[in-house]
């Protein structure tokens, strides 16, 4: 599947529930601590593949769900997001309509989760910019 046809909903399997400090990658090692606790569950899109190897992210809103569990909701928006050059969309995924205090905490998220991954970037030695862009709501 591709992010240029937006799919009406997805299976998400959740890798970071809400609330965790940890952040795993897809196939279940840890990625990093993060210093804020993760306001939304945050996890991935099976048999896909994002521009950086690893299966498209997505992002649910609602209550915290277990780590690995697999869920099939609404997707609602893409994040539009670039992880050191490369472009790393998020789908974000909702059983209702996303609401003005959901966009802006979309936004907040990923311009504070931008400017995080730009340090751990550095410090792991990837090159090219690292930005949050936009939401679209689909």
């Amino acid at each position: 599947m591709s992010v240029h046809s937006h799919p009406s909903e997805l299976e998400v399997i959740i890798d970071t529930p809400r609330g965790s400090l940890v952040k795993r990658s897809d196939d279940g090692r840890i990625d990093f601590l993060s210093p804020l606790p993760c306001p939304f569950n945050y996890g991935s899109v099976p048999d896909t593949c994002s521009s950086d190897g690893d299966r498209l992210d997505a992002l649910v809103l609602g209550p915290r769900l277990a780590r690995n569990s697999a869920v099939r909701v609404a997707v609602v928006g893409l994040v539009h997001f670039v992880d050191a050059g490369q472009s790393d969309p998020k789908y974000v995924c909702s059983a209702r309509p996303l609401r003005l205090a959901d966009r802006l905490l979309v936004a907040a998220f990923f311009t504070l989760y931008a400017r995080a991954k730009q340090l751990l970037n550095a410090a792991r030695g990837k090159r090219g910019a690292t930005r949050y862009e936009r939401l679209e709501l689909l």
